[in-house]
C-alpha cells in the first residue's frame, strides 16, 4: 500500500521551490547506477556518497525517468544508507536515468543531484556467485562418465548389499513353491512422484523374475495412470523373460482412488488370495501399518520400502525386510545391474564421500578461524 501510494504521488508533476532551507540542504553526491548482477534483470542498484553535513537530513528521495516514463518518485532511502535496489516496475533492456535529493524532517527538499549515465537492466545468463555449484556438477558428471567407461570395459563395480533386495529371489521362489501369487503394492501417490517412479523401476525386474519362475503377480493401483504404467512395465518384464503368454493384464488393475478404501481393498486381496509374498514399495502414509499388519497376519514374506521416513518404523515392525530411504532409488540399479544406472549410484556415493570429507576438514579448520571451505557450500 505504502509503495503504491509512493508510486502514485510520484507520478505527479514535480515542482521545486527554492528556499533558504532547501539551499542549505545538500543532495547526495557521486550518484552511480548499475544493473544488479546475478539476477534475472528487472532491477538496478544505486550507490551514492552522503553529504558532509547530514545533521538536518532525514533521508533521500530517489527519482527515475525513462523514454516512456516522466521523472517521478521511485523510492526512498534513510539518511545513513548509501545503496538502494530499485525493482519497482523496472523492465529489461530499457534505458533509465536517476536523480536524488535530500529531505529534512519538515519536508523541505534540496536541489537534485547530478544525473548519472544512462543504465539498462538486463538478465545474466550465468550467476557468477554460483561457480561452486557448476564445479560440483562438472565433478559429478566426470565421475559418472568415468564409472560408465570402466563398467563397459567389463570391470565389476561394487555396490553395498541391500538385504531386502537380495531376498526378492527367495521370496518369489517361495511363492512359486507354494503355488501362491506375489502381491506388489506400488504406493498411493500418482506417477509424478519420485517414489512411485522408483517403484515402477523395481517392478520390471520383479516381474521378469516372476515370469522366469512361472508364478503370478498381482498389482492393485490407486491411480489410473499408475495402472497403465504398471501394466506396460509388467508386460515388458514377462516379454524379456521370454514368457509373454504368462502375462495377464487383469492382474494389474485400478482399485480405487480413496486412500483408506484402497488400503481396505488391498487387505481384502491379502485375505482372499493369501499371497505368499507381499511387496510394499513406493510412497506410503497412514495406511502403511494397516497393510503391513494384515500381510503379517496372513503369514506372507513381506518386503517394504519407502522414502517417507515417518512410515519406516511401521514397516520395520511388521515386515521381514525393509528398504530405507534412498535405497529405494538405488534398487532399480541394484536389481537390473545396468552399468549406466550402477555408475550413477557409484558417482553419487563418491560425491557424498567428498562432501563428508569437506565437512570434516571444514569443521577442523573453523576451529582455527579458517572458514574458506564454508564458501564452497554457499550460493547466492
Amino acid at each position: 500500500m505504502l509503495i503504491g501510494l509512493l508510486f502514485f504521488f510520484g507520478q505527479m508533476p514535480i515542482t521545486v521551490v527554492a528556499t533558504t532551507d532547501s539551499i542549505s540542504l545538500k543532495p547526495p553526491t557521486n550518484l552511480r547506477a548499475m544493473d544488479t548482477p546475478n539476477d534475472h534483470g528487472e532491477s538496478i542498484t544505486l550507490f551514492w556518497d552522503r553529504p558532509l553535513d547530514i545533521s538536518n537530513i532525514e533521508g533521500y528521495q530517489i527519482f527515475r525517468e525513462a523514454e516512456d516514463e516522466s521523472l517521478h518518485l521511485a523510492g526512498y532511502a534513510p539518511v545513513n544508507k548509501t545503496e538502494y535496489l530499485d525493482q519497482l516496475g523496472l523492465r529489461n533492456n530499457v534505458e533509465y536515468q536517476y536523480s536524488m535529493r535530500s529531505i529534512n524532517p519538515e519536508g523541505v527538499v534540496s536541489i537534485f543531484s547530478e544525473l548519472p549515465p544512462v543504465v539498462t537492466a538486463y538478465p545474466q545468463w550465468f550467476k557468477k556467485n554460483e561457480v561452486n555449484i557448476l564445479i560440483m556438477i562438472i565433478i559429478y558428471l566426470g565421475l559418472v562418465v568415468y564409472f560408465v567407461r570402466i563398467a563397459r570395459k567389463g570391470k565389476k563395480i561394487f555396490l553395498r548389499r541391500i538385504p531386502g533386495l537380495d531376498a526378492l529371489e527367495e521370496a518369489v521362489g517361495r511363492a512359486t513353491e507354494m503355488g501362491k501369487p506375489i502381491l506388489y503394492v506400488p504406493g498411493i501417490w500418482p506417477m509424478d512422484e519420485i517414489g512411485t517412479i522408483a517403484a515402477m523401476n523395481i517392478l520390471k525386474p520383479v516381474s521378469k523374475k516372476v515370469a522366469q519362475y512361472e508364478s503370478r503377480i498381482i498389482v492393485p493401483c490407486i491411480d489410473p495412470i499408475v495402472m497403465n504404467v504398471a501394466q506396460q512395465t509388467v508386460k515388458e518384464g514377462f516379454t524379456e523373460a521370454g514368457r509373454p503368454d504368462r502375462y495377464n493384464q487383469d492382474d494389474v488393475f485400478f482399485l480405487t482412488s480413496a486412500q483408506f478404501a484402497y488400503a481396505a481393498g488391498v487387505n481384502g486381496i491379502m485375505v482372499r488370495e493369501k499371497p505368499a509374498t507381499n511387496l510394499f514399495l513406493g510412497v506410503f502414509f497412514a495406511e502403511s501399518l494397516l497393510l503391513a499388519e494384515t500381510g503379517n497376519a496372513t503369514g506372507a514374506i513381506q518386503i517394504a520400502g519407502t522414502d517417507r521416513v515417518p512410515q519406516l518404523p511401521f514397516f520395520v515392525a511388521a515386515c521381514d525386510y525393509c528398504i530405507m530411504g534412498e535405497e529405494l532409488y538405488a534398487a532399480s540399479a541394484y536389481l537390473s545391474e545396468d552399468p549406466r544406472l550402477i555408475s550413477s549410484i557409484k558417482a553419487q556415493d563418491w560425491g557424498k564421500m567428498a562432501i563428508l570429507i569437506s565437512l570434516f576438514f571444514g569443521s577442523v579448520f573453523s576451529i582455527f578461524g579458517l572458514r574458506f571451505i564454508l564458501s564452497w557450500f554457499s550460493a547466492g
